[in-house]
């Protein structure tokens, strides 16, 4: 794909590809602005995660969590903004450990891998890179960094969105003119099944095949049909505001 995605900024709303997001985001005035303006006495520690699809790095997060929040949240995170579909398995890989939602006890295969109950402080490290898959059939699999780590003020919620990629978009396969809506999951591995609403009545593999296009890298994959919790464009504070 190598779109080379943008993304906006949470607190200045400025748009940036992941890359040059990773340095804005320890640089952006406005968010040094919020976090200098925060009270309070408990102090807790955030990790900056750059979250990126392993093979198609057009889709990517920033997200700042609190370190005291365990694997097993971020599981639950990345589950309901981008893979949840059927309640598969899934698994962290950390250095030479394996983290799985469900670990079996059986040694057929070597030791078994730990639960998810740890704490981010526990296994991460600022400049580490860590493995993550969701279905052990149809994977999704991402790569985590832990781009850098910061002590304040203890914030409200465990983890906070500081940027996504915008939502991309696609022209239909089949009239090569309108925006695509559905895709199709038998075209889709073949490069195609991009289908505008038109093209998507007449297609030959049927309505029954099709899936919602949505800002996720487990598009067209299994049963996913996007998120129930997160808007697929990801809105600044900033547009908030002047909503």
């Amino acid at each position: 794909m190598s779109q080379r995605t943008k993304g906006k900024c949470k607190y200045c709303g400025k748009e940036y590809t992941a890359g040059y997001m990773s340095r804005h985001l320890s640089s952006c005035k406005e968010r040094q602005k919020r976090l200098d303006a925060m009270t309070g006495k408990r102090q807790c520690g955030y990790f900056l995660l750059h979250i990126t699809a392993k093979y198609d790095r057009d889709y990517w997060l920033f997200v700042e969590m609190r370190d005291t929040a365990t694997l097993k949240d971020l599981d639950d995170f990345l589950r309901d903004i981008w893979l949840e579909c059927c309640g598969h398995l899934s698994a962290f890989d950390i250095g030479k450990d394996r983290y799985e939602v469900m670990p079996s006890d059986d040694f057929f295969w070597g030791a078994p891998a730990k639960n998810m109950n740890h704490s981010l402080k526990s296994v991460l490290e600022q400049g580490m890179t860590i493995g993550y898959e969701y279905d052990f059939g149809s994977t999704t699999e991402l790569l985590i960094t832990a781009v850098n780590h910061r002590t304040g003020c203890m914030q409200k919620d465990k983890i906070t969105i500081l940027s996504r990629n915008n939502p991309i978009e696609y022209v239909c396969s089949e009239c090569g003119k309108k925006p695509a809506r559905v895709i199709c999951t038998e075209c889709y591995w073949d490069g195609e099944g991009f289908l505008c609403e038109d093209c998507a009545k007449t297609h030959e593999c049927g309505e029954e095949m099709q899936l919602d296009i949505c800002n996720s890298p487990r598009m067209g994959v299994c049963a996913y049909d996007g998120s129930d919790l997160y808007p697929d464009q990801f809105v600044p504070d900033t547009e908030k505001q002047n909503a």
